[in-house]
């Protein structure tokens, strides 16, 4: 059944738009009325990046919660990561992220997490979905019941302290040049001082956010300017997280970009020696490079494929025991430390290997040769492009042109109004030439 509000990852749109003040009280009051249980004092931790439309949906959602006899705890720009952890930390009924991540500052959302700090499940999501258009009434608080708000100091500390403690005892970065991109967004003051404190010399990109520039120009989806501050600074790495710094991407000395199938390799393997793997494998998506599979099972370690998207990552690991999975987007889930992707402790695990091995990043960080893949994307104003004719055609010619010389994913993004085409094979040719014919399609009906 579509959905009104929800995506993949909680509710994401046009800020002032699809993401509205009214519809953010309504969220607040619809899903603190979800989370109210018993008659203790409930509470929920409210975090946001730095895009300028987080106090207007910030404040609606205060308003919210207070409405329906909650009190809020205000984080301030914390990562979505930090949010969860913290949501448990405080024994809080709920958690909530204002963020839209890698997308631009003109767009946000509203994630949220349960006690447990897990994002919530379909259910209680479609629960909140019919409670945001019931009348609100009936679920106002009494005027003596309504809910408290208050700034809380401090937090950076806690989530610094945690990330630090995910390191192996007396570890200490002493000695490494490191260059961390902030995207402008969530981490711009904790990933910094938590590298400083861990002993490296810490070089800075995308630590000035104006509310606008949020992943513009910088962090992990454009990375760019983190390359070239490797090379000038003659850094030892570069570490690039996203708008809400629950992904993460990196570069090697040379400036060459490590992406998150090579990351993901590295912890695995790492953790495998260690005796720290849950089980002999991890979890990736479909869109994890075929490449690393066949690496992973010479090392003796399954690559176990869900959907795209984190929550579906998620879903398998702790269905079934799992304990590192992600993306190559560089949405690293380890599940011994945090219930959701958290790019900043992920990049303390690969710094940990280098540091472990004394080898340089480029060596580390290279575990496989990646088997060409093509990604391509088309944005479409309405409808579904999939359901066209010309474009079922042109997906037909092109699976039966590829036959089993590799894989074809195309599928529509759950966050914005993209179609991603990939396709992946030894042959790069081929798969350019299968890749364009569909994409060539879908432009002619998308526009």
């Amino acid at each position: 059944m579509a959905r009104k509000y929800f995506g993949t990852d909680g509710i994401r749109g046009r800020a002032n738009g699809i993401i509205t003040a009214e519809l953010a009280l309504r969220v607040g009051q619809a899903a603190g009325t979800a989370f109210r249980r018993g008659e203790h004092r409930h509470r929920v931790v409210v975090g946001k990046d730095t895009r300028l439309s987080g106090y207007m949906i910030e404040t609606a959602l205060v308003a919210g919660f207070t409405s329906v006899g909650m009190d809020v705890l205000l984080l301030g720009p914390m990562p979505t990561p930090a949010v969860a952890m913290l949501t448990r930390s405080m024994r809080a009924d709920l958690g909530v992220m204002i963020s839209a991540s890698h997308n631009p500052y003109d767009d946000n959302g509203i994630k949220l997490f349960g006690p447990d700090g897990y994002k919530l499940t379909d259910e209680f999501e479609n629960e909140i979905e019919t409670l945001i258009d019931t009348e609100v009434l009936h679920r106002l608080a009494k005027s003596a019941d309504l809910g408290r708000a208050k700034r809380i100091d401090g937090v950076h500390d806690r989530y610094i302290e945690f990330a630090k403690r995910t390191l192996p005892k007396n570890m200490s970065l002493d000695g490494l040049r490191v260059v961390v991109d902030c995207a402008n967004g969530a981490a711009y003051r904790v990933a910094p001082g938590a590298l400083w404190e861990l002993g490296a010399e810490v070089f800075t990109v995308g630590v000035e956010p104006d509310g606008f520039n949020i992943n513009k120009d910088c962090g992990s989806t454009a990375p760019d300017a983190l390359r070239r501050k490797v090379v000038e600074m003659r850094a030892d790495v570069g570490i690039a997280l996203d708008g809400d710094a629950d992904r993460v991407i990196v570069v090697d000395e040379r400036g060459r970009l490590v992406d998150g199938d090579q990351l993901l390799s590295v912890i695995a393997e790492s953790w495998k020696e260690d005796g720290r793997l849950a089980k002999p494998g991890i979890v990736g998506t479909v869109m994890s490079n075929l490449g690393m599979e066949r690496h992973l099972k010479e090392q003796g370690i399954d690559l176990v494929r869900t959907s795209v998207g984190d929550r579906y990552v998620l879903e398998q690991m702790r269905e079934h025991g799992y304990n590192v999975g992600g993306e190559p987007s560089g949405h690293i889930i380890l599940s011994d430390y945090a219930t959701t992707g958290d790019g900043f402790v992920a990049a303390l695990q690969v710094l940990a290997v280098v540091k472990k091995n004394n080898r340089p990043v480029s060596e580390v960080c290279h575990r496989f040769d990646p088997l060409p893949q093509v990604l391509k994307n088309v944005r479409y104003r309405e409808g579904q492009p999939l359901d066209h004719a010309t474009v079922r055609t042109a997906i037909a010619h092109a699976e039966q042109r590829l036959g089993h010389q590799g894989r074809l994913i195309i599928r529509p993004s759950g966050t914005e109004p993209v179609i991603r085409v990939m396709g992946e094979g030894d042959d790069k040719i081929l798969i350019e030439e299968v890749v364009d014919g569909i994409i060539e399609a879908l432009n002619r009906v998308a526009a």
